[in-house]
């Protein structure tokens, strides 16, 4: 018998359907990358708003006489 027919057997149902991250918690191994791919997206777009907004008020603001630096 072959690795995959016994596979088959002891897995019963649950043979080709994926695999949980955890039991006791309702989520796939492909949705928890999944979210983790999209909390790493939106921090680096974060990242990069504080930079644009730090750039104009820092540099561009005072050009326009907006936030005055001393």
């Amino acid at each position: 018998m072959g690795e995959s027919k016994r596979r088959k057997e002891n897995l019963g149902d649950d043979y080709g359907k994926e695999e949980k991250l955890y039991p006791w918690l309702p989520l796939t191994k492909k949705q928890a990358e999944d979210a983790y791919k999209l909390t790493t997206r939106g921090a680096w777009i974060g990242i990069g708003l504080l930079a644009f907004t730090w750039i104009t008020i820092r540099f561009i603001g005072p050009g326009f006489g907006w936030w005055s630096v001393n």
